[in-house]
């Protein structure tokens, strides 16, 4: 059986980000069969098209998000929702990534979830970054949504995730990101 390897980006840049520790928690509850790398987002310079024109002059930290995406089977992207839409870390990462040649995101299989301290979730934010992801041909799982909200309650001091429904929810993301990718980005 070949490993599914997928990628995690979190969109969060603060040490105790709850998007973080939900990132972590995937880890953990991928099913068999998966592995989950996390890539951190800090390094990244802001996106600059001066810097996309020379060949072969990319930053060393966009080289590596860039080879990571591509050696990845599956992206899971798990982001806070800022002002009701993307923060700017993952929008950032997303631009640099998308840039020719060979954008590694072209029919990559994606997954999105998110955590807020508030009711919401991350509802607002989804939809703005299946948009953006759509934009870079993306393929991104519609089902299930995972919008974990009141998530300091969920996790305990330690920054481990407690609540078990929030668990089996993320499992169940994982296990739905394995079979769509299977579906739509067959290994030959």
């Amino acid at each position: 059986m070949t490993t599914l390897r997928v990628l995690g980006l979190s969109g969060s840049l603060r040490k105790a980000s709850l998007n973080t520790a939900l990132l972590r928690a995937a880890v953990d509850l991928a099913p068999a069969g998966m592995t989950l790398e996390l890539f951190d987002l800090g390094a990244l310079p802001l996106f600059n098209e001066d810097l996309v024109e020379s060949p072969g002059a990319w930053p060393e930290p966009v080289a590596a998000l860039r080879t990571a995406i591509a050696s990845a089977d599956a992206l899971l992207l798990v982001s806070p929702e800022y002002n009701h839409s993307i923060p700017a870390v993952t929008k950032n990462a997303i631009d640099w990534a998308s840039r020719p040649p060979a954008s590694p995101l072209g029919g990559k299989p994606a997954a999105i979830l998110g955590a807020s301290p508030g009711g919401f979730g991350t509802v607002r934010m989804q939809p703005h970054l299946r948009q953006v992801l759509t934009a870079v041909n993306m393929l991104t799982l519609g089902r299930p949504e995972v919008l974990v909200s009141n998530a300091k309650a969920k996790f305990d001091a330690s920054g481990a995730l407690v609540d078990e429904p929030t668990r089996e929810a993320v499992r169940a993301l994982l296990v739905a990101l394995a079979e769509w990718t299977a579906r739509v980005s067959p290994k030959s």
